[in-house]
């Protein structure tokens, strides 16, 4: 773990725009902060994804503040679990830290019918994580 008594995870996808962003709003709803949780993209888009704001909003989820971030090799360097979506190798490799490959669809580009699914698998992962993490899910 980081030098934090609590885990840190970081989110990574190409644009920062929808996956890695709706991964880093349930995990930080539901562990309720006592989980780190950071999200970037290799070559960060100007906005998130409309839909996926609106299907996060639908789950409860406000994402509506958030904006895409740069990856940065501070941000792996100070993530236990690096998860990347779909990015290839542009995520820098550390030793000691745990990494995960989420093969999701990409939402770019598409509607909220079509985001809805990815959404609810992001869920299901992320308590997973959890449960990996020793951290219960507050809801």
């Amino acid at each position: 773990m980081s030098g934090s008594s609590k885990p840190s995870v970081l989110f990574v996808c190409v644009h920062n725009a929808g996956r890695s962003q709706m991964a880093a709003a349930y995990l930080t709803h539901l562990s309720e902060g006592r989980v780190e949780v950071r999200s970037a993209g290799s070559v960060p888009a100007d906005a998130v994804n409309p839909a996926a704001v609106a299907a996060m909003a639908e789950a409860g989820i406000d994402m509506s503040a958030e904006t895409p971030k740069t990856l940065t090799v501070d941000a792996v360097r100070a993530s236990d679990v690096v998860i990347t979506m779909g990015c290839g190798d542009t995520c820098p490799v550390f030793p000691g830290k745990t990494y995960l490959d989420w093969s999701l669809d990409d939402p770019a580009g598409r509607g909220i019918d079509a985001v809805r699914p990815i959404r609810d698998e992001i869920e299901r992962r992320v308590r997973g994580l959890l449960a990996d993490l020793g951290v219960p899910p507050c809801f």
